[in-house]
């Protein structure tokens, strides 16, 4: 499956098989695959949450308007970034880089994060946001379904995967073999009302 197959094919898909289980080759995989997402100055804020304990995703289903596919997806991730990554040994974001890449980039990673706890929350959206894609379009091509999720309550999720205070969560991404189709597309905008060259007129 080619990029564009993957992304014309990928749907929210609500229904998982609860019986299918990913392998521990494919769930490292995905993992390899979404860690090569983006994040400004290399930050590598995401921090991917594998929920795994059957009770455990009981609890969070419980807190998430008792949607199914929290239990009964193959894998369900929890996106959340370390807001603060930015200040936690930058230098390492750049070990591999030549030396006047490093001494450039690192000290700017701070003068850009410091004191702006907006821009640090909006690269932590942006940041888990490009890897959730990244999660859903590798498993569509790995042959599995994905769905992006919000409709949970942060805090209650936040308390059962015992979130650090300095973390925030982003959304979940469920992902498994699905056992129905999703309803067919609901109705997308044409170009003209959702491209706009140069300026908004």
């Amino acid at each position: 499956m080619n990029v564009s197959q993957a992304i014309e094919s990928r749907r929210a898909i609500k229904g998982f098989d609860r019986r299918h289980h990913m392998s521990e080759s494919e769930i490292e995989r995905l993992m390899t695959l979404a860690m090569l997402s983006p994040t400004a100055f290399n930050i590598q804020n995401w921090r991917l949450v594998l929920v795994r304990d059957p009770d455990l995703r009981k609890q969070i289903r419980a807190v998430s308007w008792d949607q199914e596919q929290v239990t009964d997806a193959s894998l369900l991730v929890v996106l959340t970034a370390d807001l603060k990554s930015w200040e936690k040994t930058p230098s390492r974001y750049w070990k591999n880089a030549p030396q006047p890449v490093q001494d450039y980039l690192v000290p700017a990673i701070g003068q850009y994060y410091g004191g702006r706890d907006q821009v640090q929350r909006d690269e932590a959206m942006r940041s888990c946001g490009m890897a959730a894609m990244t999660l859903m379009l590798a498993a569509r091509e790995m042959g599995y379904d994905s769905c992006p999720m919000d409709g949970f309550d942060f805090d209650a999720v936040g308390k059962l995967i015992n979130l650090p205070a300095d973390h925030v969560i982003a959304m979940f991404v469920a992902i498994g073999k699905k056992t129905r189709d999703p309803w067919p597309r609901g109705g997308q905008l044409p170009a003209s009302k959702i491209v706009v060259t140069n300026q908004f007129r």
